[in-house]
């Protein structure tokens, strides 16, 4: 039967130096350290003058900085998402520690170590002797000796190592007492398969932990302090010679294991004669057999799975706070720190099961595409800007499709940048009912219309802006008709009556802190920072499109954006980072602050209540929501696309969903259909996500339904039957003055419903209730027209 306890056995077995590791006294110094040197001066000649220098510089353990894994935690602070670090080591104190190791280790490598002085003299001078005069090297040293020898990062089997050895041991054991050295050993040698000290490898070989104050069934018993102690004589095989030396490792096969249970049984004894055990005891241990496989990707594989690109994110965030800032490129890896992100492991697996388009778990409708497909999801919680899902790609270390960072460099990184569509209408209509104007306000919609003002009309290279569809109300709609159709001519007027600056204003309030703008000359967009300006700072780098979504922007700064409207209009700063600790002190903390970004609740009501009416943001789960599609071509292509978008938001969660290519192609099905639109493109993964995701953190929806809008010295609300928009059938007609394709935002609304297939009269029956409708399906029965809507300079496909 395994030992699993920890016993207090008074004082050790006289005539053994046992004493027991947790009241262990400092015995009285003799100095025969000068005798030493005397002896070994007349061995080495000028070896005297080699010791008293480094007497002098060798570090002794307060001036040592020892790298110290540090643990990155999903928001729970409990569970661990990844551990950093050239080294895996977590370091415990001493008196933190249960009695398993100190007591075993002592066993194994310094039976003597509770009496001795921190050195072997008789080893010391037979080590000098056989080096001098050309015998076998000697290795034996006590635990302080083996500290001194890594403390001072001495290699080699050479009379100048042992001689500094002894000297930097004699100013330990003169300056520490015997429970500070063990500590130090304890949590600095190397144990095997990359563990660090005793806590990385009691987690490394057992899945358990030293430290004393946590539950019983989680600490390292003896039987398995043991079996770690064991391999302390040889952590790693032999590089040459494998097979013949595989150490004490019990997982490297046969004779590794042989030589663990040998060893283990040679410190069980050890332990007996040290009065840290009874013979009784000892007799009842078992070998454990509880060794953890070697996983030999351990070390490797945090920064490998999708989260690997939240870490990323984390360490780029804690570099531009006063607390790291500046610091070298290891000091947070290497630094020993506990990091709690905002990532919920509940919505991140949600986020993963359905934007990860490889796995069984993702929508049918994105599964088995070619593989150049991929797609991005990002969540963030209303009211604090906490990031609690993201996914940015497969590989976290590879490219990052849903936002970018700062890397060690100081060198920004990620390919998250894309041409929003008509997704970013969500931005115009904010700005519109911010500024008064009613969603039921009427615009002049037909199916192309000019624009002088802006330069579009048929004498311009990029001719007038084309709607992608046709809807009921045509050409008269009203704005909450036009948004759920999509139609680009209506949008591209309001954004000339709001003003381009107006609209930039609403997003950089919401949350979009980076926009990218066409250069003229340059091949590639130029990121534009938004944040701290004004919209008129940099309306002149804009054209009236960014009303239309041209301009890339990230899938972060998307849904942060979509977060604040899900929040009544009130803007929190996104952030992946909640706490930093190390060991007792508070580093750093999350600072949460809200900002008012000018929507009052009948302006926040009409917003949500018009992208409700957008089929494609249906729930089947009872939530409230709120969504917008969005579509934009590859290159100046008028019928093919490379960006799908859908984003938009429950009271709870906010999620933007884009959908495209790894190298910029047009997304194509596998069965050759290039017909890839928002609504059945990254639509499907959207409402996947909300829906598993409210669910897996069982939150009630009807905390978090939608007011209902007043329409204040208006005519009644519209009907609770919402058209739908009516497929094109017309052939586009290119501009006569052009003979550069243009592109636009494509955004096509699902299959309209029979009563809505041709255009009828639109009612003002009263506004719709809360009470969610069933979701239809978002196939499509014939495509849209190609648009004609295009910016005056193409926009170029992004960098990947």
């Amino acid at each position: 039967m395994s030992h699993t306890g920890n016993y207090d056995h008074g004082a050790g077995t006289p005539g053994y130096g046992g004493q027991p590791a947790r009241a262990a006294a400092k015995p009285r110094k003799r100095r025969r350290l000068p005798v030493v040197l005397a002896v070994l001066a007349l061995l080495l000649g000028s070896g005297l003058l080699a010791g008293t220098y480094y007497v002098d510089s060798v570090p002794t353990p307060t001036d040592l900085k020892l790298p110290e894994s540090t643990t990155v935690y999903y928001a729970d602070g409990k569970t661990p998402m990844a551990t950093l670090g050239a080294e895996n080591r977590t370091i415990v104190p001493y008196d933190q520690m249960n009695d398993s190791a100190k007591e075993a280790i002592v066993a194994a490598e310094d039976r003597t170590f509770w009496k001795n002085q921190g050195i072997d003299f008789s080893g010391v001078l037979r080590a000098a002797w056989s080096n001098v005069t050309g015998g076998q090297r000697q290795g034996a040293s006590t635990i302080t000796q083996q500290y001194a020898r890594v403390a001072a990062d001495l290699k080699g089997v050479t009379y100048s190592r042992k001689l500094r050895e002894a000297v930097v041991a004699w100013k330990l054991d003169d300056k520490y007492s015997k429970e500070e050295i063990l500590g130090f050993y304890l949590n600095t040698v190397p144990f095997g398969r990359g563990a660090y000290g005793i806590e990385a490898a009691a987690q490394a070989y057992f899945g358990k932990t030293v430290r004393k104050d946590a539950p019983a069934a989680r600490q390292l018993t003896v039987s398995e302090a043991m079996v770690l102690c064991a391999m302390v004589k040889q952590p790693e095989a032999n590089p040459d010679d494998p097979q013949g030396q595989p150490g004490y490792d019990p997982a490297r096969g046969p004779k590794a294991k042989q030589n663990s249970m040998d060893r283990w049984g040679y410190i069980r004894d050890g332990m007996v004669k040290l009065g840290y055990l009874s013979p009784q005891e000892a007799a009842n241990l078992a070998y454990p057999d509880s060794v953890k496989p070697i996983d030999r990707k351990a070390r490797q594989s945090d920064g490998a799975r999708p989260t690997g690109l939240v870490v990323k994110h984390v360490l780029s965030e804690l570099r531009q706070t006063p607390q790291f800032k500046d610091k070298p490129a290891d000091y947070i890896r290497d630094g020993g720190f506990r990091i709690v992100t905002t990532i919920d492991k509940r919505v991140q697996t949600a986020a993963e099961n359905a934007a990860d388009i490889r796995r069984d778990t993702a929508p049918e409708q994105v599964r088995g595409q070619p593989k150049n497909w991929q797609a991005a999801l990002v969540s963030v919680e209303p009211g604090t800007g906490r990031v609690l899902g993201y996914y940015g790609g497969n590989d976290g270390e590879g490219a990052d499709y849903a936002g970018w960072y700062y890397d060690e460099d100081g060198q920004a990184v990620g390919f998250g940048a894309h041409p929003p569509g008509s997704s970013f209408k969500v931005y115009d209509l904010a700005a519109a009912v911010e500024n008064g104007v009613s969603v039921r306000k009427h615009f002049d919609s037909p199916d192309t219309k000019e624009f002088p003002e802006s330069g579009r009309t048929k004498a311009s290279p990029a001719g007038p802006i084309r709607n992608a569809e046709k809807a009921p109300c045509q050409p008269d709609c009203a704005l909450w008709e036009a948004t759920v159709a999509s139609l680009n001519v209506t949008y591209f007027e309001l954004t000339e009556l709001l003003g381009v600056d107006k609209v930039i204003d609403m997003a950089t309030k919401a949350g979009v802190e980076s926009m990218w703008a066409n250069v003229k000359g340059e091949k590639q967009p130029k990121r534009v920072d938004l944040r701290g300006r004004s919209g008129a700072d940099v309306a002149g780098q804009f054209t009236t499109e960014v009303g239309l979504g041209q301009y890339g922007i990230t899938v972060a700064d998307h849904a942060n954006g979509m977060a604040t409207f899900a929040a009544g209009g009130k803007r929190a700063e996104a952030h992946f980072v909640r706490l930093v600790t190390k060991g007792d002190e508070k580093l750093y903390q999350e600072k949460l602050v809200t900002t008012d970004i000018g929507l009052d609740e009948e302006a926040q009501a009409q917003l949500d209540w018009t992208l409700r009416q957008v089929r494609a943001a249906k729930l089947d789960n009872g939530w409230d929501s709120a969504g917008k599609t969005g579509t934009w071509q590859s290159g100046q292509s008028l019928t093919e696309n490379a960006h799908t978008w859908m984003v938009g938001w429950t009271g709870a969660l906010s999620a933007a969903v884009w959908l495209g290519t790894t190298d910029g192609k047009p997304l194509r099905t596998t069965d050759g259909n290039n017909n890839v639109f928002g609504s059945a493109g990254a639509a499907p993964i959207w409402r996947q996500f909300l829906e598993q995701a409210t669910e897996a953190m069982k939150l009630d929806p009807d905390k978090y339904r939608f007011v209902e809008p007043k329409f204040p010295d208006d005519a009644p609300p519209p009907s609770t039957s919402t058209p739908q928009p009516r497929p094109s059938t017309a052939e586009p007609t290119p501009s006569s003055a052009s003979p550069t394709p243009s592109t636009s935002p494509r955004t096509p609304s699902p299959t309209p419903s029979p009563s809505s297939a041709s255009p009828s009269p639109r009612t003002t029956s009263p506004s719709p209730t809360n009470k969610p409708r069933p979701r239809p399906s978002t196939s499509r029965s014939s495509s849209p027209s190609p648009s004609a809507t295009a910016e005056p300079t193409p926009l170029l496909p992004l960098p990947r």
